[in-house]
């Protein structure tokens, strides 16, 4: 017996078309008849037989969707989460196991510097974020209005829900059972899922600098997350990564920076160097070295720059001021020359007296052979002193020793090249070894 109009229907069940009637959706016309494709009551609008089905249709996660989400995975500059629920009308079902998790950029946590995303939030949060890509991958990001953010974490030490606090700048969570204090990029509905007119957002401190305290206990160097994602809710913020944790990452990085231990064990201490914007020229911190010449700025100015708000003024400026830098530093630092077309009997003290005429030497030292050890046609000598050096260059090149007039240049190694003679002696890869390497084969040959 067929289905009319108002009968509720499964797939596969025959529907009797009235003469004259067109087919839509849900019904599908075989070589026997009409059949439903989908269960639900058989309409006739307008002369159209279709199904309305009672299927709730599945809810797939769309750019600028809210969502909630249950952090899963923590790695240095990327949170993985678990899609729980997207906030809008429509379907209710499960979501497709290709739609189940997206990605949080450090940088789309919050609006602040952030070394990694487990100084914001953990492993077992609830957060709501806002979808910004769904292809190829799904990514949200927590930092574009009020309500996005930690909507609920538990206490790392004793699994207490967390409360928000405001007893100490960039400590904005506390644990009501035990000492312990934390930051998160709280949402508004922290606690309670919706806002409620609270601006507990404000505590994330949006845009301002790290305190003191906060900033000790950053995830510098990629001190988190560890490589344990259980650890960090066992031991706190503060303890020695595990010995397996340990091992592994060395194995990854090479034994390099922080593979010994966590924060508080035996990595070394972070050095800061001071010195001087060379833009606002205010005192100010760097974590390396600076090298003469180069643009070291303080955060603001950085940011400045960044957002291209520093005038032509202030930039001029800063580049007489490098300027002047790089050409002190290059008289501090000396210069290098390649000593190309020596003759074979010549001795690093011959060339010694010859170049100390002009200045202090820090180092003179010829080319040899690997296996025999004679010389290779070419040497280097390092002047402390750059006018110094430059004066024996000019003066030198082209002299007479033992019978060869030697080619005396600037090495590479000067001008901010690596490896100078040594690479380049042997492969012919450098300019100044490589024409050293050739001239000693000339001598060779003659």
């Amino acid at each position: 017996m067929s289905a009319a109009a108002g009968d509720f229907v499964t797939p596969g069940n025959s529907i009797s078309i009235p003469e004259g009637a067109s087919l839509g959706t849900g019904v599908h016309e075989t070589g026997t008849g009409v059949v439903a494709t989908v269960s639900g009551t058989v309409v006739d609008s307008s002369g159209t037989i279709s199904i309305e089905t009672t299927q709730v249709e599945t809810n797939l996660p769309m750019v600028g969707d809210d969502v909630i989400a249950e952090v899963t995975k923590l790695m240095p500059k990327v949170a993985m989460v678990r899609l729980l629920h997207i906030e809008k009308d429509g379907g209710h079902r499960d979501l497709p196991a290709l739609n189940l998790f997206a990605d949080l950029f450090v940088t789309q946590i919050v609006d602040r510097f952030l070394p990694s995303p487990g100084d914001a939030m953990r492993t077992r949060d609830i957060i709501r974020a806002r979808i910004t890509q769904v292809e190829p991958n799904i990514k949200a990001t927590t930092r574009e209005a009020p309500e996005l953010g930690v909507l609920s974490a538990i206490c790392p030490a004793c699994g207490v829900d967390l409360e928000t606090s405001s007893a100490k700048p960039d400590f904005n969570v506390k644990c009501p059972r035990c000492d312990y204090i934390g930051y998160r990029v709280l949402s508004n509905g922290f606690g309670h899922g919706h806002t409620l007119g609270g601006d507990v957002q404000s505590l994330n401190r949006t845009g301002e600098r790290w305190s003191a305290a906060a900033e000790s206990g950053l995830g510098h160097e990629g001190a988190r997350p560890y490589l344990s994602p259980v650890a960090d809710h066992r031991r706190g913020m503060a303890h020695d990564i595990p010995a397996a944790a340990a091992k592994m990452r060395a194995a990854i990085t090479g034994g390099g920076r922080g593979g010994g231990g966590g924060r508080g064990g035996d990595r070394k201490p972070r050095v800061s160097h001071a010195c001087k914007c060379t833009l606002c020229l205010i005192d100010t911190t760097v974590p390396f070295e600076p090298t003469p010449g180069k643009p070291i700025r303080c955060r603001d100015c950085m940011n400045k720059v960044k957002d291209g708000k520093a005038s032509r003024e202030e930039l001029a400026a800063e580049r007489e001021i490098l300027k002047k830098a790089r050409a002190e530093a290059g008289e501090t630092m000396g210069i290098k020359l390649f000593v190309a077309s020596l003759s074979y009997e010549t001795s690093e003290d011959e060339l010694r007296e010859l170049f100390a005429a002009h200045g202090e030497l820090k180092e003179v030292s010829i080319a040899t052979d690997r296996e025999t050890g004679k010389s290779r046609g070419f040497a280097f000598i390092k002047f402390a002193s750059r006018k110094a050096g430059e004066a024996a260059l000019k003066e030198l090149n082209g002299t007479d020793v033992n019978g060869r007039k030697l080619s005396v240049q600037e090495s590479n190694d000067s001008r901010g090249g690596s490896r100078g003679g040594g690479r380049g002696g042997n492969r012919g890869g450098n300019r100044h070894g490589g024409r050293g390497g050739r001239d000693g084969g000339r001598r060779r040959r003659n």
